[in-house]
């Protein structure tokens, strides 16, 4: 069955009150996680941004239906929720989970859908995995699905083929979602963007002419927000400015707004560098206490960016362009891109001479990647250049899905490595910061946390970030503060712990030797296995090491009783090798009784800062003893672990 509806159905009431779960699976750790940043320095923080995506598909659901909003980035996923559905959605990067996630559910008899960008963009990787697949835009679709499934006639895909009227998208269920655990919560203004960026899926899901929200609905939302005590907003919007006078409408709402609830919200939000060519729109930005912007600067190579229909980014100095906008006291986070068929090597070294001119200490580069069904993807197609089987979900991490057209894939590889690795050096961090400082002189940022909390962000920074990195580091970082105005060290310290948080996944992810991470894995083995030769014998302990492609896998298996030394000499050694190298650990815990209870807590808590590298699997009965906090860790359940019950 396949649906393409272009009117709202009436949300009615229903006599059976339908429960559902809408799951957002756990990211993968990139540099956009910023892990570092929250783990170690933000306080009570566990992610960046809430799943808006499902709190508008919960205002969706007709009236009466129980609904409920899990996050795996910060909580787990229930093993046997009483409900009548499941929904997970998900972005490329999810997919993996997302997979995993549907497979689990529907194993079990619930009926489980399948959604997101990535459904909406993919569908056909979505056959045979969930009972019905919702693709596009859910303003439409998601109540004629639900009239279905109440009727006991859902269908197996639901498409949106035409565009919605954003005056016909609620205002989201923020009231579901643990916003304070958020470093920032997420609104939408419009959909769809102008240009026409080869490798951009934006175009394909959403259209070249941006829709927009009521001055109304935004001024709802933001009521809501405010109740819920929320202080720092993040538009997702594709492009902000896509339509300038639509934008500035919404802007000179905004200032009204903060003048009248005394400045009580700062924003961000994603725009084109033509932001920087309007000096009313970047008043605008200003007066309405939007603090940084997002450009896609790509590259700073005019030929490169031709390449690619970027001719927006053309007509301007770029570097004029982004000091323009610190003019302005408004921040600019950047995305850059190497890989283009123009590229040669000395495209990372001008790419590297660019970020630090122009000081963006939140540079996202990627590695170009060419996505389904954008242009780019089908011109790679037809030069036979697209890597067969490679993933095109995560453009940050050190790999990619084609043959570059003027360098190795190799040495495209290597060099782009390089380039943050060069970044990331303390002296790089402060020149960056102290160049940008010279444009920056009156920034909107201010900081969003209570003095108190402030106080505490900068002893941790300095007791986990700077003082940690020795001399040399404290020395770069007081000398940030001392060359600017105690005006601008609010937004010092924000760029220092953002360019920690990205240099700790840089030498994390980015200097892995294969190899090596091998040879000391099996050493690790062969320690346990001496160590703990009669569990293994008995069948109490089970660990194996296994190659997956993309990292070296340890496995280990608790299926009965085990002394002490297991908990401390192995455990260390397992920590050990976590700390030295990129290895995942697969932690399956089938029996553990008594004060192995305890050992294990305490080996959770040792583990947990490794949580993202971590599968963890536990017998039901395990999980409520626990003390130890386990949404740090990548948690699946087993067959033989739970019996969930369904109303099916």
């Amino acid at each position: 069955m396949t649906n393409a509806v272009q009117t709202r159905l009436p949300l009615t009431p229903t006599k059976q009150k339908y429960r559902v779960i809408l799951i957002n699976p756990r990211f993968p750790e990139s540099f956009w996680s910023f892990r570092w940043a929250l783990e170690k320095v933000l306080p009570g923080k566990r992610a960046l941004n809430p799943p808006l995506g499902l709190a508008t598909l919960a205002a969706l659901c007709p009236p009466g239906w129980q609904v409920q909003i899990i996050d795996e980035n910060i909580d787990p996923v229930p093993v046997a929720p009483q409900v009548d559905l499941v929904g997970v959605c998900g972005m490329a990067v999810q997919y993996k989970r997302q997979c995993e996630l549907l497979d689990y559910y529907r194993k079990r008899g619930y009926h489980v859908v399948a959604g997101g960008s990535y459904a909406s963009l993919c569908p056909e990787r979505y056959a045979g995995l969930a009972d019905t697949v919702i693709t596009g835009e859910a303003e439409y679709i998601w109540p004629l699905f639900c009239r279905d499934f109440e009727q006991g006639k859902a269908g197996k895909t639901y498409r949106e083929t035409g565009m919605v009227d954003l005056a016909d998208s609620p205002p989201p269920r923020f009231d579901l979602l643990k916003l304070d655990r958020y470093a920032s919560v997420s609104m939408q203004f419009s959909r769809g963007c102008p240009y026409r960026c080869d490798f951009c899926d934006i175009i394909v899901m959403f259209g070249r002419k941006p829709r927009t929200k009521s001055l109304e609905q935004i001024g709802k939302e933001l009521d809501q927000l405010r109740s819920l005590g929320v202080h720092n907003v993040f538009f997702v919007d594709d492009n902000f400015i896509g339509n300038k006078r639509k934008a500035k409408e919404l802007l000179r709402f905004l200032a009204n707004y903060q003048q009248q609830h005394g400045y009580e919200i700062q924003f961000g939000t994603q725009a084109s560098l033509n932001l920087a060519d309007d000096t009313e729109l970047l008043q605008l930005f200003r007066e309405a206490r939007f603090s940084w912007v997002f450009i896609g600067i790509e590259s700073p190579d005019e030929a490169s960016l031709r390449e690619i229909h970027k001719p927006q980014n053309t007509r301007q100095d770029i570097l004029s362009a982004v000091r323009r906008i610190y003019g302005y006291g408004i921040d600019v986070f950047a995305g850059f891109i190497v890989g283009f068929d123009n590229d040669t090597l000395n495209t990372f070294d001008r790419q590297y001479r660019f970020i630090m001119a122009s000081g963006i200490q939140v540079a996202m580069i990627g590695l170009l990647t060419a996505l389904p069904r954008t242009p780019l993807y089908e011109r790679l197609k037809q030069e036979g250049r697209l890597i067969a089987g490679a993933e095109h979900a995560n453009n940050t991490g050190p790999a990619t899905n084609y043959l570059p057209m003027r360098m190795k894939y190799t040495t495209l590889v290597e060099s782009y490595k390089e380039l943050y690795r060069r970044l990331g050096s303390d002296c790089n961090i402060a020149r960056r910061i102290r160049l940008k400082t010279r444009y920056l002189k009156k920034p909107v940022y201010q900081g969003e946390y209570p003095f108190v909390q402030r106080l505490v962000i900068i002893t941790k920074l300095l007791t986990r970030g700077i003082i940690p990195g020795g001399p040399v580091r404290l020395w770069h970082f007081l000398r940030t503060l001392i060359v600017c105005r105690p005006r601008n060290w609010p937004q010092v310290v924000s760029d220092w712990i953002s360019g920690l948080a990205m240099r700790d996944y840089i030498k994390r992810y980015f200097s892995i030797d294969p190899e090596r991470e091998w040879r000391t894995a099996q050493a690790t083995i062969a320690l346990i296995r001496r160590t703990c030769n009669g569990y293994l014998g008995r069948g109490n302990l089970e660990i194996s090491i296994k190659d997956t492609g993309a990292a070296t896998l340890l496995a280990v298996t608790l299926r009965g009783t085990v002394d002490q030394r297991f908990f401390t000499h192995s455990v260390r050694r397992i920590e050990r090798l976590l700390r030295e190298t990129a290895v995942t650990l697969s932690l399956r815990i089938e029996e553990c009784s008594g004060k192995q209870l305890q050992h294990l807590d305490r080996v959770l808590q040792l583990l947990s800062c490794y949580g993202e590298r971590i599968s963890l699997r536990l017998n039901n009965k395990i999980r409520p003893l626990l003390k130890t906090d386990l949404t740090v860790f990548h948690i699946m359940a087993d067959d033989g672990f739970a019996t969930p019950t369904t109303t099916k």
